[in-house]
């Protein structure tokens, strides 16, 4: 999507995604090697009764979701942060996850009207229809006619 597409109040839906127990050992061997996503046989006798992903791979498959949906080929170029950040649910080998994300903003700056800026609210929910996953996320997009 261009950024004049985006308007305020829009809901962007994406999705499917399948998560695999093999990419969640993989996410967290690499990035957060805790037991509970790491060790299949220890999590089934933990807490969550069985191996969840990391929440950071969690956000990893909604930022995926959102660029095939509406960032790719678009004039973003990077975001100053996230708001509030909640996982609410355990996100479990075969889960099946879907994107929902509503513009609360876009604008262009006014003090540089080369800079568009999108508020969206994105959550992230399963194959129960429950969230998975909610954030407050900014995304930048340069207006100046240069890629």
């Amino acid at each position: 999507m261009k950024f004049a597409e985006f308007k305020d109040g829009m809901l962007i839906k994406a999705g499917p995604m399948k998560v695999t127990e093999a990419e969640i050992l993989e996410f967290a061997r690499k990035f957060d090697p805790q037991w509970f996503h790491t060790d299949p046989q220890r999590a089934a006798e933990g807490r969550w009764g069985g191996l969840i992903a990391s929440g950071w791979h969690t956000c990893a498959m909604a930022m995926r979701m959102a660029v095939d949906a509406a960032l790719h080929d678009s004039e973003s170029f990077g975001s100053p942060g996230l708001g509030e950040v909640r996982w609410r649910t355990p996100v479990r080998p075969g889960d099946t996850l879907r994107l929902e994300a509503r513009v609360q903003g876009a604008r262009t700056s006014s003090s540089r009207p080369d800079l568009g800026i999108i508020t969206w609210y994105w959550t992230v929910i399963n194959q129960h229809d429950e969230g998975v996953l909610e954030m407050e996320a900014t995304s930048l997009f340069d207006l100046s006619g240069e890629d």
